[in-house]
């Protein structure tokens, strides 16, 4: 079975854009808030392991904006999301 990525262009907050796997698409319980879970194909630790990175989906007129996730309450509920579709 072959393992396709998903690849999408992200703009970053400089104008420069990135081509990153899409790893996930995270939406919070009460649907207002989104998060794109995506990977750059970097890889840390003895074990190889791949580096992930989480930002909020942002819409500012017809634009689609990623945006750091800076508040400890927000990135718990971010958290839980993902341990959620992990144990499935």
């Amino acid at each position: 079975m072959e393992n396709t990525k998903e690849m999408i262009t992200i703009q970053n907050s400089d104008g420069s854009t990135m081509e990153v796997e899409l790893v996930t698409f995270l939406m919070d319980d009460d649907q207002t808030n989104a998060y794109l879970v995506y990977s750059k194909g970097e890889k840390t630790g003895v074990s190889d392991d791949e580096v992930i990175y989480v930002s909020k989906v942002v819409k500012k007129g017809e634009v689609i904006q990623i945006q750091e996730i800076v508040d400890d309450l927000e990135w718990a509920k971010v958290q839980k999301l993902m341990k959620k579709i992990a144990n499935m």
